[in-house]
Order: C-alpha cells, then structure tokens, then sequence
C-alpha cells in the first residue's frame, strides 16, 4: 500500500494508524501547492479532490477522506484493537466521533490554514473551536482514549488535529484535558515514528 501525504495535515492520522497496525506501506509526498507528488506524478491523476490522504492499493485501488481510510487499515488488522468490530454499538460511537472531528473540528481550521480568510472570519474559526475544544474536555473527562481504555483510530485522527493549534495561534493550554491527551498520544513510540518519518520530530 502506498500512503500520499503532506507532512503535518491530516494524512498524518492514517500514517500513524498504519504503523499502529503494523502494516506494510510506502510514502510518497505530495505538494499541495503544485499538486504534485515527491516522484513527479500528477496527484491530480490519483485523487481528483485534491486532498490528502489517498491511500493506492497494491491492487491500484484507491480509497480517500481520512475516516474512511482509517476504517479500513484498522478492519484489515482487527486484532489490533484500532477499531471495535464491524456491526457493533461501539464501532457506530467510533463512527459517531470521526463524523465529529471531521465535521466540526477539522472544517473549523480551514479558515485558520487560508490565506484569503480576513482577521474576522480567522477570530469566528477561533471562538468555534473554542465550543468544539470545551466540548471535547466534556467529552474525554478522565478516560485516556476517545472510546475508554483502548487505543482507536479516533485517537489518532484528533491528535493530529489537535497538533495544529500551535500553527493558528491556539494555546490549547486553556483545555488542560486536551493538553494531557495531546501529550499521552504524542508519547506514543509508533506515533513519534510516524512524526519522525514525516519530518515532524528529530
């Protein structure tokens, strides 16, 4: 399997989930600027949307939005424990929260990462994840993980989102809960692989 990532976006959550798994992939970045991958191939050509992550098949199939590609690396190590198994009431509530990072907390950045955005609308980006960073607190309480006491793909998908307050200007340091989940997460071996691999950690 091939993973088409740019350093530090939200492709890193499948990159983490792959190695979590255990599993056999290849990188290959992408400019999102030019659109073009490290190796000269037109991203364009291998996911018309435009975004990350595409993860290529060794069959040439490829899957896109980070849920879904998280899903199916977890479903294909099931034993890994990275998502509760198909048809259970516990896959829909990890179903149920990566519907809302990528609704509510993922989109809520986008006006923080476009330079076209006026100072208005980056401080409305700002006060609307204040909301969705207080809920999240609520949410998490003491459990260590998203879903309790195991490790999911989840985790992995919100600590990659949660990494980029530091690049909009966010202190997440106002949401002691979300500091020590960031910090636990980021502590990870196979996570620092990942940020090491992409560049993001020495």
């Amino acid at each position: 399997m091939k993973l088409y990532y740019a350093k530090g976006a939200c492709s890193l959550s499948p990159h983490i989930v792959l190695i979590e798994a255990g599993l056999p992939y290849t990188l290959e970045k992408v400019d999102m600027g030019s659109k073009k991958t490290d190796q000269g191939a037109d991203y364009l050509t291998i996911n018309n949307k435009g975004a990350v992550p595409a993860l290529q098949l060794d069959d040439g199939k490829v899957l896109t939005e980070g849920p879904a590609v998280v899903q199916y690396l977890a479903d294909l190590k099931p034993e890994s424990g990275l998502a509760p198994r198909a048809g259970t009431f516990e896959r829909y509530q990890l179903m149920e929260i990566l519907n809302y990072i990528t609704s509510e907390v993922h989109k809520s950045f986008s006006p923080l990462f476009n330079p076209a955005s006026s100072a208005e609308m980056k401080t409305n980006a700002k006060a609307t994840l204040d909301k969705k960073f207080e809920w999240l607190t609520a949410f998490l309480g003491s459990k260590p993980y998203l879903l309790g006491n195991t490790f999911t793909v989840a985790d992995a998908y919100l600590f990659t989102v949660l990494s980029w307050t530091s690049h909009v200007g966010i202190d997440l340091g106002k949401w002691p809960v979300l500091t020590a989940y960031h910090s636990r997460i980021a502590q990870r071996p196979k996570v620092q692989q990942a940020l090491r691999e992409e560049g993001l950690l020495k």
